[in-house]
């Protein structure tokens, strides 16, 4: 199929709406432009170069945290929670009650995240694994009710309130069993030649269109991108998010998709995300090189303080998974008395390496502000 000839799908009539019946993607992929080629020689050069951070970096599991719980607050953000990055990762008591709802939708989804990302290693991406990720990111809060883990069995609808009035109306739930099989039978056809960040980009705007769950389909639509990457070994740690470069251009990002099904045009959806891919595997390569130096500068600095310099580099250890702290937490995660946690703070403070957060009504929180701004 050239991508110049495609065709997304067909309207459909049903009692009082038309719902949208794509068109299936697993066939060849081939196209004219040759913007494409350049775009997608630039990405794959670029998320190389990222992926090689992750097999050079010592210690890549304590910075990954930090890219995860982005991922998850941005990709949440997208969706309506207004959980900012610094309650992201703080504690449940420590969050004002009326906001306690959206904090846990972004918990839900870390924990997804890092579930499915373990899964990977015994077990290829799948529908079954996309429908576990699902249950567990509507555990507890809103949407639980709406068949968590399951496809839905009913219609639903994006934007508008109700299918009268909806901006797109997916395929109908008798399909959705179907259009999901044949999208996993196209991540593994290995009789047909298509580059893997072709695959994904085509892969991802079929999973919105078809919005194969009640709720929750944006985030794990997004969060199949990074899964797609490392089950095929295009990327070692989970090290690249697209969500914040979409939730920074959403409106772009929602015209790019729905240009695909109202105008055929998988050319311009294909072009913003690999724009995507450049773009936020450079940002992505600019944060691990400021963590190098911050890491150089601030182990620098623990060496002032003698025969307590190891137990500065454990807290730093523990900072690095966790750059907002309370003088309780730092003490359990070191096993460590409360007196001598609070005066590795107040000597951390000193260095200019800890500062106390402004919020104090969320409690005495510290901040490794230097790291934690590189996420922001």
């Amino acid at each position: 199929m050239k991508l110049e000839k495609f065709k997304s799908g067909r309207h459909q009539q049903r009692y009082q709406y038309k719902s949208f019946e794509p068109n299936s993607i697993n066939q060849e992929w081939s196209w004219d432009d040759p913007t494409i080629n350049t775009l997608l020689e630039q990405a794959n050069k670029s998320l190389g170069e990222l992926n090689a951070f992750s097999l050079i970096v010592p210690d890549i599991d304590l910075f990954v945290r930090m890219h995860i719980v982005k991922e998850a607050q941005k990709s949440s953000k997208i969706e309506g929670t207004q959980t900012e990055m610094d309650e992201a990762l703080m504690q449940k008591e420590q969050i004002q009650p009326e906001k306690r709802n959206d904090w846990q939708e972004v918990q839900n989804y870390i924990k997804a995240i890092n579930i499915a990302i373990n899964k990977l290693n015994n077990l290829p991406l799948s529908v079954r694994l996309l429908k576990e990720i699902h249950s567990l990111l509507l555990q507890g809060v809103r949407g639980e009710h709406k068949q968590p883990g399951d496809f839905r069995t009913t219609q639903n609808w994006i934007g508008g309130s109700n299918l009268s009035d909806a901006v797109f109306i997916p395929p109908h739930a008798e399909n959705v069993n179907d259009l999901m099989g044949d999208l996993e039978l196209f991540w593994y056809n290995e009789n047909i030649n298509v580059p893997h960040l072709i695959r994904i980009a085509i892969s991802h705007y079929q999973f919105e269109t078809i919005h194969p769950f009640l709720d929750g389909n944006g985030r794990i639509g997004r969060l199949l991108i990074p899964l797609y990457l490392i089950d095929n070994k295009m990327l070692t740690k989970p090290a690249l998010y697209l969500s914040d470069f979409f939730e920074r251009n959403r409106s772009s990002y929602y015209d790019a998709l729905m240009r695909v099904r109202t105008s055929n045009d998988m050319i311009h959806w294909i072009k913003f995300f690999l724009n995507g891919i450049i773009e936020t595997t450079k940002n992505g390569k600019k944060v691990f090189t400021s963590i190098f130096e911050l890491d150089r500068q601030v182990k620098n600095k623990l060496t002032t303080l003698g025969r307590r310099t190891q137990q500065g580099n454990d807290a730093l250890n523990v900072l690095y998974k966790n750059p907002i702290i309370s003088a309780v937490e730092l003490g359990s995660a070191l096993n460590i008395s409360n007196p001598t946690s609070n005066k590795l703070i107040r000597d951390l403070m000193k260095l200019d390496i800890l500062r106390e957060a402004n919020d104090k009504q969320k409690g005495q929180l510290y901040v490794f502000s230097d790291y934690f701004k590189l996420f922001l």
